[in-house]
């Protein structure tokens, strides 16, 4: 490890930045020294705006997008204490799309077509609770409070903790579940015994299950947090407590979920019921357009005003 990038995990370090954050970020402005094949000190933000042409042309996600001007603008700004160089470093607009939310039963589908118990528990642990990918696998057995019936997520985004209710059925599959490997730390262990399952494996997981399931709409494992949340919404859950469960900093990004609340859609679906939709089935005949008066042209005007029997108009009209 180079002096420079050991500096810049020690500050992210310092910082109290999560695990995640920290391995992404140094990942991220490791690509961007090897794009240049130089070291990132050396660079401007010159090479910064033609690297993010660079993934503009890749047509790399906007999460991705911004998440690498992030650790570039850490880097800059902390690191090497260049704060001139912040200012110059915009971020791309995210375009705001609407959560892909899941039927029941496409739910259920899904998750038979999950061969793995392993991957299966994991995902229905996330439908059943809304946490994200990332906070599922690196559940350990002491986060499970079958008393208070709670789960803690102590490696939340952020780095930040949350308690997320635990339904007495997830409890017993979870039990039944953890005997079948006991491991004492991870909930989900990966095969070997000392790690949690990866991400990565359980993207691909969602991603082969998906096919098998034969569902249309493309969604990843982020889409059984969407439904959760959904689903706590149209059951009558406040929307405070269902952003304390999901863990969001601000309240708007938990009211995003009213937009595809079925019942809400449906109300708004009750205006078209007044229209007489029987009476349009058919479209009726066009009726004949009404006759223009002819025109008179400019000589029988000036004929006319000549008539003996015209006068000209009176005075003060």
């Amino acid at each position: 490890m180079t002096p420079l990038r050991q500096r810049m995990l020690e500050d992210l370090q310092l910082r109290n930045r999560s695990p995640i954050t920290i391995e992404k970020y140094i990942l991220y402005v490791a690509k961007f020294a090897r794009f240049f094949g130089r070291s990132p000190e050396r660079l401007t933000p010159e090479h910064v705006r033609q690297y993010q042409l660079y993934l503009l042309e890749k047509k790399v996600s906007w999460s991705t997008f911004n998440q690498s001007l992030c650790a570039l603008r850490f880097f800059y700004g902390t690191t090497l204490g260049r704060k001139d160089y912040v200012k110059r470093l915009p971020f791309g607009k995210k375009p705001r799309r609407v959560p892909v939310v899941l039927s029941r039963e496409e739910v259920l589908k899904f998750l038979q077509c999950i061969l793995p118990r392993k991957q299966r528990m994991l995902l229905t642990t996330m439908y059943a609770t809304g946490m994200r990918v990332g906070e599922a696998v690196q559940l350990s057995v002491n986060d499970i409070d079958s008393k208070r019936m709670t789960i803690l997520v102590s490696r939340g985004k952020g780095n930040k903790q949350r308690l997320v209710p635990l339904s007495p059925k997830l409890l017993t599959e979870l039990r039944l579940f953890w005997q079948t490997h006991r491991n004492p730390v991870w909930l989900f262990p990966s095969r070997e015994p000392d790690s949690h399952l990866s991400i990565a494996s359980v993207e691909r997981m969602c991603a082969r299950a998906r096919t098998r399931a034969g569902l249309k709409r493309r969604f990843n494992t982020h889409a059984l947090r969407h439904t959760f949340a959904t689903e706590l919404l149209e059951a009558g859950v406040d929307l405070f407590s269902i952003q304390k469960i999901l863990g969001h900093r601000s309240l708007s990004t938990t009211a995003n979920y009213t937009h595809v609340r079925r019942s809400h859609l449906q109300e708004a679906c009750k205006s078209l019921d007044l229209l007489p939709l029987e009476q349009l089935r058919q479209v009726p005949a066009a009726a004949p357009a009404p006759k223009k008066p002819a025109r008179r042209s400019k000589s029988a005007k000036s004929s006319a005003a000549t008539e003996p029997g015209s006068s000209p108009p009176a005075e003060g009209t």
